[in-house]
């Protein structure tokens, strides 16, 4: 048990609570604006903020990947908050999260074997750029103090690491938003403020009941947005656990994830939250801060709570200016460099799957369609690559009455008209052995086109002879075929 502990929670502790409270300040403006953008109060999504990442401490299966509100979720939720009010969000809340923990046991973590590299890398470099998109409007049609505070926010975090010793013992964004923060505070320039993002919380969160009426009707309302939150929230939280596993060169219980996702959504909801799921952003401002176990998760949580409730005054003067170079930074360190060059040496197919997923991500803001995309066209060209791996010769006898056809490869939708098209039908034959022992056959398209060869030979009066198939593929032609069925002589007579 204590091991234990100590390998999931107390194995970094130092480096976790400074990069917990990085994470913690980097939060507070992100969850106003997710709350803007749901028309919901600020209090709601700082709630689901710190409700969020406390309860995917415990209940995660990533340690160090930050859960908190999120844009792609509250893009979801407008409609819902604008016909039905709030009350119908924290129930639609509560649904995501049974639907959650359902596709945890489900185990549907395992799905992300189907996300190439490809679409993952172009989930993050739209993610990265999404996010530096969501800083222009804190630098347009601003000052110059605002510019001017950017910029020495930058060299802060760039140039902090490079001081011998203490460079390495405190996150460089810690001290980019500190020092900021001061400077506001003595010079008292014109710049945009935490505060006047919106009204901070002054009271801790309460158990509430949604007031709905449960019954069918709340049921037929919540149950669409629901679906939609549940599965962008997964989408995302898997996508962002593969990056922070890549990042920290660990693993993680993908289906664990998603059940904790759901835990999370619920116990948020009963909070007074909307729905969250795991950010990027955060997540690699986590890592690159030195975060790297559940710790630093809870601790990101808690001192949320503990900024905007008891120390909103203070944390009300954090210069937008400060958070901005944070954010910049993070676009920046999340963006795959080297995919840009991976373009010359990668398969074409490769490069559009990537810049497709980054295009429709980036166009469309939701990174559901995006991946969706992605995993599509990766899978047709899979489909239409391993189509291409069939080869089929044949060799006659020494009468010329006879002729055998060796297929190896594989047959499936994609080179089913291949494997029909390699077989002559007009020669003068009285035999033909088809040998299969070196192929495979994956589908129903597959076993008809095996249909068609066979019973075209024999309306040509040729003797068929079909033999070698693999116990999978046999079973495949058992169950489906028709050319050794009674029906095959309609179809003989039929010409069909």
């Amino acid at each position: 048990m204590i091991r234990s502990l100590r390998q999931t929670w107390f194995f970094n502790p130092k480096n976790d609570i400074l990069a917990g409270l990085v994470v913690a300040m980097a939060l507070i403006p992100e969850a106003i604006a997710f709350s803007i953008i749901a028309g919901v109060d600020p209090k709601v999504g700082l709630y689901a903020s710190f409700s969020m990442a406390v309860v995917i401490a415990f209940a995660g299966g990533r340690p160090g990947m930050i859960s908190a509100a999120t844009g792609a979720m509250a893009l979801l939720m407008v409609s819902l908050v604008k016909e039905h009010g709030l009350q119908y969000l924290l129930v639609a809340t509560l649904l995501t999260g049974v639907f959650q923990i359902i596709a945890g046991y489900l185990r549907l973590g395992e799905l992300m074997r189907f996300v190439s590299r490809s679409v993952v890398t172009g989930f993050v470099n739209a993610l990265a750029i999404l996010i530096f998109m969501a800083q222009l409007p804190e630098l347009t049609n601003v000052t110059w103090h605002v510019y001017a505070m950017t910029a020495a926010g930058l060299a802060i975090i760039y140039l902090f690491p490079l001081l011998p010793k203490i460079g390495k013992s405190v996150p460089s964004p810690l001290v980019c938003i500190v020092t900021l923060t001061i400077v506001y505070m003595l010079t008292g320039m014109d710049i945009r403020t935490v505060g006047d993002m919106g009204e901070l919380p002054d009271s801790l969160p309460v158990f509430l009941w949604p007031d709905v009426p449960l019954n069918l009707e709340t049921l037929l309302i919540v149950l669409p947005y629901s679906l939609g939150l549940a599965v962008v929230g997964l989408l995302e939280s898997l996508m962002t656990s593969t990056i922070v596993d890549e990042l920290t060169d660990t693993g993680s219980d993908k289906n664990r994830e998603c059940r904790g996702q759901g835990i999370a959504n619920i116990a948020t909801g009963l909070l007074g939250g909307m729905a969250g799921c795991a950010m990027i952003g955060q997540s690699v401002i986590n890592v690159k801060s030195g975060g790297r176990g559940r710790l630093s998760t809870l601790v990101a949580g808690v001192f949320l709570l503990i900024l905007v409730v008891f120390l909103g005054p203070w944390v009300s003067q954090i210069p937008m200016a400060a958070l901005v170079a944070v954010m910049i930074m993070v676009s920046i360190g999340t963006f795959s460099w080297e995919s840009l060059r991976d373009l010359r040496k990668h398969p074409m197919s490769t490069n559009i799957v990537m810049l497709a997923t980054v295009v429709v991500v980036v166009a469309t803001h939701n990174l559901a369609i995006g991946v969706f995309v992605g995993v599509l066209l990766a899978s047709l060209f899979f489909a239409n690559k391993v189509g291409r791996v069939l080869y089929i010769d044949s060799q006659a006898s020494d009468d010329g009455q006879a002729r055998e056809y060796r297929v190896i490869g594989q047959v499936f939708f994609t080179s089913a008209d291949r494997f029909t098209d390699a077989f002559d039908f007009k020669e003068s034959l009285e035999r033909v052995r088809i040998d299969l022992s070196r192929a495979h056959f994956w589908d129903i398209t597959a076993v008809d086109a095996l249909d068609k060869v066979v019973i075209r030979f024999r309306r040509e009066g040729t003797e068929v002879e079909v033999e070698g198939l693999n116990e999978a593929s046999a079973t495949l032609v058992d169950r489906f075929a028709v050319h050794d069925k009674p029906e095959a002589v309609e179809k003989l007579m039929s010409g069909h």
